[in-house]
């Protein structure tokens, strides 16, 4: 019978993961980006599956908002990073795109 890692290693393992997030986020390395996060959610969804059987020590508690402060703080980091790029991503594929296949399929503006 393989044991679960306890709440607070799942945590402790997260936390560092977010902070892995942000150094691929301020590298532009959108692939390791993307391979942390899926790793991060993994560990989110096994938080979510696991019952809140935790331990009940208020130094734990205290552990664990620490560490989701520092996971958001990381959050936010990563989002200024990525923002921008998923701006120039969604600007990219709109309309502007299809306006310069229209005008050169149609050839406009030569």
């Amino acid at each position: 019978m393989l044991l679960m890692p306890a709440q607070i290693e799942i945590y402790e393992q997260m936390c560092a993961l977010s902070t892995r997030m942000v150094e691929a986020a301020r590298a532009n390395d959108w692939e390791r980006l993307i391979d942390l996060e899926h790793a991060v959610a993994g560990l989110r969804d096994t938080l979510a599956q696991e019952a809140e059987n935790g331990s009940s020590d208020p130094r734990d508690a205290e552990k664990k908002r620490d560490m989701i402060q520092r996971i958001l703080k990381d959050d936010a980091e990563v989002r200024r990073h990525t923002e921008p790029w998923m701006e120039q991503v969604r600007r990219f594929l709109s309309g502007d795109v299809r306006k310069r296949q229209v005008d050169q399929a149609y050839g406009a503006g030569s």
